[in-house]
């Protein structure tokens, strides 16, 4: 069952800041940018499926999401390429979600190589679509920041490079992580199986 978000814009003070007194300022008419609300309805599915893929917990994914459009709907008139929206809708998701790991310690080891990304075989739709499964259950089992760095390596098809600037840690840290979380992913018993 897919659980939709409330709608950003239901009425505009939900999405303004507070003032330094605690107090939203007056309401404005979601028709002030209606363009946004055809933007939400259109992209939200997509979107969803990002935050999905950084939470291990859907209704994680779906607050990671809705704080994310709502950073979008404050800054709306400030966005000079609408065609550019997931990028900047998906900025604020990874920006959210970095700010959580980074309150976090994480043991850092670096590596000399990173394993080789292999293509799945081509085969039945549904051992594929099992393996894909499996494939996605151990990713959601690995801890958050190593996810994020799958998620974004071969999901987001970032480079490390690319994927160390968006969490704003070293190459190395990427490598390390990366690697580790491959390592874990060859041992669950899960995907050993289906192999």
């Amino acid at each position: 069952m897919t659980a939709t978000l409330a709608p950003v814009c239901s009425s505009a003070s939900e999405a303004a800041p507070r003032t330094h007194a605690g107090t939203r300022p007056a309401p404005a008419a979601c028709s002030a940018y209606p363009s946004f609300a055809s933007y939400v309805r259109a992209r939200q599915p997509v979107l969803l499926r990002t935050a999905r893929s950084l939470t291990s917990n859907p209704c994680d994914a779906e607050d990671l999401l809705q704080t994310a459009l709502a950073k979008t709907y404050v800054a709306w008139d400030r966005i000079e390429d609408h065609r550019a929206l997931d990028g900047y809708v998906r900025r604020a998701l990874l920006n959210t979600r970095t700010s959580q790991w980074r309150k976090r310690k994480v043991d850092e080891f670096v590596c000399d190589e990173l394993p080789e990304h292999r293509e799945a075989p081509a085969g039945d739709p549904a051992e594929q679509q099992a393996l894909h499964d499996a494939m996605w259950r151990a990713i959601t089992k690995l801890p958050a920041r190593q996810r994020a760095m799958v998620v974004l390596r071969y999901y987001e098809d970032l480079s490390e490079a690319q994927t160390a600037q968006v969490l704003g840690v070293s190459i190395g840290t990427v490598k390390s992580a990366v690697s580790r979380a491959l390592g874990k992913l060859r041992e669950d018993p899960e995907l050993r199986h289906t192999a």
